[in-house]
């Protein structure tokens, strides 16, 4: 298997063009196995990869079930089938979105016996033909069912995308859902997950069908509001305490403090036996958030907005990649976010911490499972990876 390089060579006179940098890890990948003239890589890396074909968003919206794929002619001469890698999306546009398949989707499809490629990142500096034969389409299958490369869990940013400024730090509030999804932390545009398969998540956990349905849920994450009150109520109560003491309460105080102020405001038995039931929690999660590095051995959590407004961020992000809104308006949100979260904490620890709590006390029921486990690897990887935003955008 042979790969056809990108046609466009400078010539003899021309100046030698700027190195082309690939903007994101399929991309690096693809292009030092191109480079190496590494077949076996090229097809390991796009096996590892959500592949993504145009199409016309009212024709997508009319036959959602249908993936109308068309093929290019090049001027050059010859005829493919295209796909774009993420890094090399085109940017936002209201009326044209993309289907997300795989390699061996790809595989699949009902291929002529001769005579096409598919194109990867056609007109490019990242092009790649691959022939489509048969024996070649084997091939493909192949590295797809040999494909390891984690799907989930993984801190990835694109050179292109935002790094400073009020809209990389908004965008680096929402990064702990960006790693449980494998998608650029950095990136606002034209996807986050493909189009079908993102409207579908926003209706069916957010009951999300339109603009509207979408603002109304985003501004009631920012106002910090959809999270159940009664953590922060907790918590509150034992920041007044240690404000009064000078220190930190003991844990009978706290929960007899907390107790007696739901009684105060009217709540019944139940109500009242549930706050303390939480003080229990808490203090059961805090203990091991210090075991597990999310929390410094003295450390505790103030409040648990962080995950509100990351998941604030995450909203925007979902909204614009459904289309149910433009990216000037999603940016207004995440930068907002931004602004809430630096208003409410004091480090980037801290903000981990806050959002891991949060998540736990409303999902994990204190089996730590997967909604725990996910908190400690994205906490982990944006604590002691080089290309993590902690790294290079300060929390003042």
């Amino acid at each position: 298997m042979n790969p056809i390089p990108h046609p466009n060579h400078p010539t003899a006179t021309s100046p030698a063009p700027a190195p082309w940098i690939p903007p994101g890890e399929t991309e690096q990948l693809l292009h030092e196995a191109t480079l190496r003239g590494d077949a076996r890589a090229q097809l390991a890396a796009l096996a590892g990869a959500e592949l993504y074909i145009p199409a016309p968003r009212a024709e997508v919206d009319a036959r959602p079930d249908n993936v109308t794929w068309r093929a290019h002619h090049d001027p050059s001469g010859f005829v493919c089938r295209p796909v774009l890698t993420r890094g090399m999306l085109p940017a936002w546009h209201a009326d044209w979105v993309f289907h997300g398949v795989s390699l061996r989707w790809v595989a699949e499809f009902g291929w002529p016996e001769a005579g096409m490629f598919l194109g990867v990142n056609v007109g490019t500096p990242g092009q790649l033909l691959l022939p489509a034969t048969p024996t070649e389409r084997a091939l493909w299958q192949r590295a797809y069912a040999e494909n390891d490369r984690l799907q989930e869990n993984r801190l990835l940013a694109l050179r292109h995308g935002a790094l400073h400024g009020p809209l990389a730090y908004g965008l680096a509030c929402g990064t702990h859902l960006a790693i449980v999804a494998a998608v650029p932390w950095n990136e606002i545009g034209t996807v986050y997950r493909e189009y079908l398969r993102e409207r579908e998540q926003l209706r069916d956990s957010w009951g999300i069908t339109d603009h509207a349905g979408w603002r109304r849920q985003l501004d009631i994450l920012l106002d910090a509001r959809n999270s159940p009150p009664e953590p922060d109520f907790v918590l509150r109560a034992r920041e007044q305490l240690a404000a009064g003491l000078g220190e930190l309460p003991s844990a009978d105080l706290w929960r007899e403090t907390a107790a007696g102020h739901a009684q105060d405001l009217g709540a019944d038995a139940g109500t009242v036996k549930g706050i303390e039931d939480l003080v229990r929690r808490i203090m059961r999660y805090e203990a091991r958030f210090r075991a597990d590095g999310l929390l410094e051995p003295d450390g505790r959590v103030r409040t648990t907005v962080a995950y509100d407004y990351g998941r604030a961020v995450n909203l925007a992000r979902w909204g614009l990649s459904a289309r149910y809104c433009a990216p000037a308006e999603a940016e207004q949100a995440i930068v907002y976010a931004g602004a809430l979260s630096k208003s409410a904490y004091r480090s980037w620890e801290e903000f981990s911490a806050g959002y891991a709590l949060g998540r736990v006390l409303r999902f994990d029921g204190e089996s730590y499972g997967p909604f725990y486990e996910q908190n400690v690897i994205a906490h982990r990887l944006l604590a002691e990876s080089e290309g993590s935003p902690w790294r290079h955008i300060p929390w003042r």
